[in-house]
């Protein structure tokens, strides 16, 4: 991801976050209530999905179909959904933006969806490293034995990670 540059931020109204919680609880259920606020601010970048401040910090993003916390938002208000975990070897390429490849990930939640965002955590702490869309559903990553099953979107280090408000 390039350099990520603020063309302008507004709060938005009541009804865009009633709408931009909506999303949020569809795709992590009641842990969507961590990150409801009365003044969550929509910032317009060049990102390939939008960002939201949520009391003045980059919390969460969405796209057309989805909602989710960044990984900001993801270590401020820890949740239990959604989660790829990977093996110690693996956490190195996956901070540095590398996409999760089945044999370095030792659990996959349930509630993982093909296409839907997932939270890419360590094995030994639980911490999030990245955020990911999910190539397959979890059954069918379950049975997958070689190949990429998360494609990374946002990642420890880079320019979302850094952005500074």
């Amino acid at each position: 991801m390039s350099k990520i540059t603020v063309k302008k931020r507004h709060v938005i109204r009541k009804s865009q976050i009633a709408d931009l919680m909506d999303r949020l609880a569809d795709e992590i259920g009641p842990s969507a209530d961590l990150f409801r606020s009365d003044r969550i601010e929509r910032m317009e970048t060049d990102a390939p999905f939008e960002l939201y401040l949520v009391d003045k910090k980059p919390l969460l993003m969405s796209s057309d179909a989805w909602a989710f916390p960044t990984l900001r938002g993801l270590i401020e208000h820890p949740i239990p959904e959604r989660r790829v975990t990977v093996d110690a070897g693996a956490v190195r390429f996956v901070a540095n933006g590398a996409d999760a490849m089945r044999p370095g990930i030792v659990s996959i939640s349930p509630d993982v969806r093909e296409g839907r965002p997932v939270q890419v955590v360590e094995e030994r702490y639980g911490k999030p490293l990245a955020v990911g869309i999910a190539l397959f559903n979890a059954a069918d990553m379950e049975r997958q034995e070689k190949g990429k099953s998360v494609k990374s979107i946002h990642c420890v280090g880079d320019d979302l990670w850094n952005l500074e408000i």
